[in-house]
């Protein structure tokens, strides 16, 4: 069964202002190198964008492309966000933009709509696989949202995008144990917060050292609080680290917890900036890299939850090692049958 697909051009709506790494052009990088790549078929969405994105090999077969996706119910937002925090965001967008936290954070007057579109988008793909419309779904959205704690928005992220999405499945389609794995370069904290006193919910970050990069959370003696204690798996990364030492981790920790924990439904914080190229982190991964770690995580959810798979995308800021990167992990996620 075909990996499902969704996006929206609406996503480089969002305006974060000149030189800000988390721009539009990373959405149509990413469209652009997946049309090149023959994953997708549509009409190219940004024809005025010009990236050179290198030679790639074509895919073995296309993606279902998913409707456009719609601004998701706030319920859906309220399952991870107080009220006040949803209503701050749309207050600050409505009055024009701003910005949300200490800086890195802008928001234009578009923003509120295209980060509850990103959210809908991940609620698309959890219907279609699901639903077992697929088995395999990516959500190519903007802004991130690992960084977004329920009552904070940081990080270059509105709200927590993949734990709405972990809630929405275990609320509207009955799943129990979800498991979340974030190959970012960074910590996701936000995900983090929503989730370590949850027992339900696993959550594995890896991600550089946070002595040595933003957000300076995620050390591996972060495992959960409460109930949730053993449910959080932070795995820090020494800066210069590539393919191997991942890979190698891969083994070591990342699936033995995931054997253990026996998730009902596999989610991927997909972030492509511990690439090599990447200019905000130290780590040295390449595409064939971020293609290995999805072929695992897909043993992994066919071993378990019956290949079931929806992967959201966080960061990753060289739009070519982006744009090649993102066409690694989709056909990796579209060979795992």
């Amino acid at each position: 069964m075909p990996t499902a697909f969704c996006s929206s051009p609406r996503f480089a709506l969002h305006q974060t202002g000149p030189h800000h790494p988390e721009r539009p052009d990373r959405i149509r990088a990413i469209a652009r190198a997946m049309r090149q790549a023959k994953l997708i078929d549509s009409s190219d969405p940004f024809p005025d964008f010009s990236i050179d994105l290198g030679t790639m090999e074509t895919a073995r077969r296309k993606l279902i492309e998913l409707p456009e996706p719609t601004p998701a119910d706030e319920r859906w937002l309220l399952a991870v966000h107080p009220r006040e925090h949803i209503e701050h965001v749309r207050r600050v967008c409505a009055m024009g933009g701003g910005v949300l936290d200490q800086g890195d954070t802008p928001v234009g007057p578009e923003s509120f709509q295209v980060a509850m579109t990103a959210v809908g988008a991940l609620i698309s793909c959890c219907d279609a696989v699901a639903s077992g419309k697929a088995a395999r779904a990516f959500a190519a959205v903007r802004p991130p949202g690992h960084h977004a704690e329920p009552g904070q928005a940081m990080g270059f992220c509105l709200f927590a995008n993949i734990s709405i999405a972990a809630r929405y499945l275990q609320q509207a389609h009955g799943i129990g144990k979800v498991a979340i794995v974030d190959f970012d370069v960074h910590h996701g904290n936000g995900t983090q917060a929503v989730f370590e006193e949850d027992p339900s919910v696993l959550f594995i970050s890896l991600h550089q050292d946070p002595r040595t990069l933003y957000p300076g959370s995620g050390f591996a003696r972060e495992t959960g609080i409460g109930k949730g204690k053993g449910f959080t798996l932070n795995l820090p990364m020494n800066p210069g680290v590539g393919d191997a030492q991942y890979i190698s981790t891969f083994h070591e920790k990342v699936l033995p917890a995931l054997d253990a924990f026996k998730p009902e439904f596999l989610l991927i914080s997909a972030g492509f900036d511990g690439h090599r190229d990447d200019p905000l982190a130290q780590i040295n991964l390449s595409e064939a890299g971020f293609g290995q770690m999805t072929e695992l995580l897909g043993q992994a959810a066919n071993a378990h939850c019956g290949g079931k798979i929806v992967s959201a995308l966080e960061g990753g800021y060289n739009l070519r090692a982006l744009g090649r990167s993102v066409v690694r992990h989709l056909s990796a996620l579209d060979t795992m049958d």
